[in-house]
């Protein structure tokens, strides 16, 4: 697979996080942390239990203080903000929970209590965000019945509106069968292509990385290694970190 972008910003946006450092308490979590992510990249975060990849993800979200820039810039907009959309890491809910999915956007989206229900508009509204997913029959379903990858398209849709110019996915794979990973894995790079926009994602699937992802960065609470997935996962700091081959596939 090519990257969207060979390594140039003129043409596109991009995110830049340069000399990252993060301190929780005496903890120093993150150190000289430098990532460049092009508009219309997959870059997939990974590395150990307790690496730093949600630290960094909540940096990036301006949940947590940190030194070091953080910095979006678009051809025309040079400062402009970024729109960022976000899928936390799948939450649990009780199967017998009567949330529907409906329910959690009128919540979400349209700040509207759940027991009044959804008008004609908001209605229409949500199918059209679901239908990005590919999600429109689930619009009735409880939340607590989803399959894992069911689950995670309801939460991308929600992430997806309004449209984002970086989606944020923290192991949007944990908790989904093969089968499932793949669709959604697919589901991304058609998103990421239709709506030129990035993907920063944390994951310890590594097996679906060649074949989507632009760059992989494996951290250890610092950069470790980067390239295409191919280099990482066949890296000696790949094998040093997880004490195991990365088998990736050409």
């Amino acid at each position: 697979m090519t990257a969207a972008h060979g390594g140039s910003c003129n043409q596109s946006c991009c995110l830049q996080v340069q000399n990252l450092s993060v301190k929780i308490g005496n903890d120093l979590i993150l150190r000289d942390m430098n990532l460049h992510v092009h508009c219309g990249q997959l870059v997939a975060l990974i590395g150990p239990n307790g690496a730093g990849k949600s630290t960094f993800i909540k940096a990036v979200l301006g949940q947590l203080e940190y030194e070091g820039t953080i910095s979006f810039s678009t051809p025309s907009h040079p400062k402009q903000k970024p729109k960022i959309g976000y899928v936390p890491q799948s939450p649990a809910f009780d199967p017998g929970d009567p949330v529907s999915v409906i329910d959690l956007f009128v919540c979400c989206m349209h700040r509207r209590p759940a027991f009044l229900g959804a008008t004609a508009a908001m209605r229409k509204h949500i199918l059209t965000c679901l239908d990005r997913v590919h999600g429109a029959d689930l619009i009735d379903k409880r939340i607590g019945t989803l399959s894992g990858g069911e689950l995670q398209r309801v939460l991308l849709a929600l992430a997806l509106e309004p449209m984002p110019n970086i989606l944020i996915l923290d192991e949007p794979l944990s908790g989904v069968d093969v089968e499932g990973m793949t669709t959604l894995m697919d589901m991304l790079d058609e998103i990421r292509k239709k709506y030129d926009l990035s993907i920063l994602m944390t994951t310890h699937d590594f097996a679906m990385l060649p074949r989507y992802a632009d760059q992989v960065v494996l951290i250890d609470h610092q950069v470790v290694c980067r390239g295409s997935a191919e280099e990482v996962l066949n890296s000696d700091d790949f094998r040093q970190v997880f004490h195991m081959k990365g088998g990736a596939s050409k």
